[in-house]
């Protein structure tokens, strides 16, 4: 899959699929945190959801600012929007449409503007293309959707 109709198309894949999975996930599982200090499903959908937007910022500005800095501390977005107590459909809901809006900006990034750069570093200088973005998104997707549904109860 090279193309950026191909991964767009892939991201638009798997959250249907995610959406019909998430179905067999009772309220309870979504709820259980493993350990106090891990991330329970619920949070785990909230951290994909804080990924789309911060992920979004980079592809979008991205295009036009070469070398912006776009990071974001992972723990401290979950535990301040407070997704656990958050309605999972509410959650479920806000991650689909993130990722219909990131597939679309996926879809309209002129080709030359793919190997713009972003920073995301945090304390130092990392450099990344647009390009890498979507491809670490598409990663960083699947290994949560995975940890989601090996627990699926």
């Amino acid at each position: 899959m090279n193309s950026v109709l191909d991964k767009k198309n892939e991201i638009l894949n798997l959250v249907n699929q995610a959406m019909i999975d998430f179905e067999n996930i009772t309220e309870e599982a979504w709820n259980n945190k493993p350990q106090p200090l891990k991330w329970s499903k619920k949070e785990l959908l909230g951290h994909l959801v804080d990924s789309a937007v911060n992920n979004i910022r980079r592809l979008v500005v991205g295009q036009y600012e070469q070398g912006v800095k776009i990071i974001y501390q992972q723990d401290e977005w979950v535990n301040y929007q407070n997704y656990q107590s958050a309605d999972i459909a509410e959650v479920k809901t806000i991650w689909k449409l993130l990722n219909y809006q990131i597939s679309r900006v996926i879809e309209n990034i002129p080709e030359e503007k793919l190997q713009n750069n972003c920073d995301s570093g945090k304390g130092k200088i990392e450099m990344h293309t647009l390009s890498f973005f979507i491809d670490d998104y598409l990663v960083h997707l699947k290994y949560h959707l995975n940890q989601i549904k090996l627990t699926n109860s």
